[in-house]
């Protein structure tokens, strides 16, 4: 008995190793799994923040130089993210704004900044010093944002080339407790964004990522006229000429209400020739990055065309090139 009772102990003694070894294995198969699916998360979310940076909520739009001189004002290479954009009068501002450096330069940079403070920032217009941003920068608009949007942005700006550009500061002639927007959303946790089933309310969730309407809006002493939403008449000044934004509701005589969606996706399809940015365009210029919102989706922007036909006609003629004042 004692004998068998040996034997048996032995037998186990002897499989204890192997268990170890097995039990060892599969913790290190899982952790090593988890990482990997932790790496091709974070992959993918700096990769949905790249596509919304460049191409569809502007930040590389507005945190870059831009040389007027080629079509569209084409981002020139190494400035992504560096700021120093100059923002006046010419979009109704009372005074001078700089897009800032939101590179992860720890210095002029937002390399020190938290998650949270630049979540605040994008959202809520509050710097991480407490200061106000003048609402050129679109946050009433990126408030209504996803969560998952919002950090996979954030997520992207951090893999930005650090740049350690020291952008001047604003001057203003208001306070900006005068021109504080009202905004729609209180907690970034409750913004949704629609599922692309829903393709008329996935393309509103597309047009206010975009911030279409600070563009194709006319304003009128400092305001947007709401009546007038998205009928173009807004007017840049290029220096040598003015060139005015174009009229996109569904009206058929001075809109797009003749434009089928092929005709409307065509539109940017077009301006993702390369060529068509290496020269100097002239008068026939454009403030629209082309270079950078051509490279939407094509499903985004069909989603985009749905929900234009959606918003009111608005009957407004725009010159697009209206004589120099």
């Amino acid at each position: 008995m004692k004998t068998s009772y040996l034997i048996v102990c032995i037998f186990f003694l002897g499989l204890l190793p192997v268990t170890t070894l097995f039990i060892s294995c599969n913790n290190s198969d899982k952790s090593s799994n988890d990482k990997t699916a932790k790496e091709d998360s974070l992959k993918l979310k700096i990769e949905r923040g790249r596509y919304l940076a460049y191409h569809v909520s502007g930040c590389i739009d507005c945190h870059s130089q831009r040389d007027y001189r080629k079509f569209s004002g084409l981002i020139v290479n190494g400035s992504e993210g560096k700021g120093g954009e100059v923002f006046n009068e010419i979009y109704s501002i009372p005074g001078v704004v700089f897009a800032r450096n939101i590179t992860p330069d720890t210095v002029n940079g937002i390399g020190k900044w938290t998650d949270e403070e630049i979540v605040r920032a994008i959202t809520r217009g509050i710097s991480r010093n407490g200061d106000t941003l003048f609402p050129i920068m679109p946050y009433p608009h990126y408030n209504q944002m996803s969560k998952d949007d919002i950090y996979s942005i954030i997520a992207f700006l951090r893999t930005l080339k650090p740049n350690n550009n020291k952008v001047t500061e604003r001057k203003l002639f208001v306070p900006l407790t005068a021109v504080y927007p009202s905004l729609p959303s209180s907690m970034l946790e409750y913004n949704v964004k629609p599922d692309v089933s829903d393709i008329v309310k996935y393309g509103a969730y597309m047009v206010n990522s975009a911030a279409c309407m600070d563009c194709h809006t006319p304003m009128e002493k400092g305001k947007y006229q709401m009546d007038k939403l998205f009928s173009g008449g807004f007017v840049f000044n290029l220096g040598t000429f003015l060139v005015t934004t174009a009229n996109i509701t569904p009206d058929t005589a001075t809109g797009i209400g003749k434009w089928t969606e092929e005709m409307f996706l065509d539109k940017f399809k077009h301006y993702r020739d390369p060529s068509l940015y290496v020269s100097d365009p002239g008068k026939m210029n454009s403030i629209m990055p082309w270079s950078l919102f051509a490279k939407m989706d094509d499903f985004d922007i069909k989603a985009i065309y749905r929900y234009l036909r959606t918003v009111p006609a608005v009957n407004h003629h725009v010159d697009k090139y209206p004589p120099a004042k």
